[in-house]
């Protein structure tokens, strides 16, 4: 059967929402080992240091002990990727995917630094490891927040 027009769509809308729900299903689901980490899992920022002045353009690296670093969509036990925050003040909902926005950056191909750029000012930022499904694990790894300043 040849399906065209709007039945078409109709099936991939239905096609992707089923496999969204399967995937977010999973994702959320506590006992799942994808959603289990080491309970002395941590997440940190080497640089820059807490308190630390920068120039507008810098490198953020990150750093993780007892988890594994690896690319969204892996599907492991301990094991995660990183998402930076830059000045959020609340945390997201931690049982549902991170959203991507301009404060809350995926490093979905376990990248461990970027290279940022904000305005002159003072700023937060703060790493939360995610799932394959870019969902906190059911026991939130959670850096401490750091504050820079950004030269004028």
């Amino acid at each position: 059967m040849k399906v065209t027009g709007l039945n078409r769509r109709h099936l991939v809308n239905y096609v992707t929402a089923v496999f969204a729900s399967m995937m977010f299903s999973v994702a959320t689901h506590a006992e799942h080992p994808a959603n289990q980490v080491s309970a002395d899992a941590k997440v940190f920022i080497v640089e820059p240091a807490d308190g630390a002045i920068v120039p507008a353009t810098f490198t953020v690296k990150f750093g993780a002990s007892n988890v594994d670093i690896v690319p969204a969509g892996v599907v492991q036990e301990n094991a995660g990727h990183h998402h930076l925050l830059i000045d959020v003040d609340e945390l997201p909902a931690l049982n549902a995917p991170l959203p991507a926005t301009n404060q809350i950056i995926h490093f979905g191909k376990a990248q461990t630094e970027t290279e940022i750029t904000l305005a002159p000012g003072t700023h937060s930022l703060q790493l939360v490891l995610g799932n394959f499904a870019h969902v906190p694990h059911a026991t939130p790894v959670i850096s401490k927040k750091i504050t820079i300043t950004v030269e004028e």
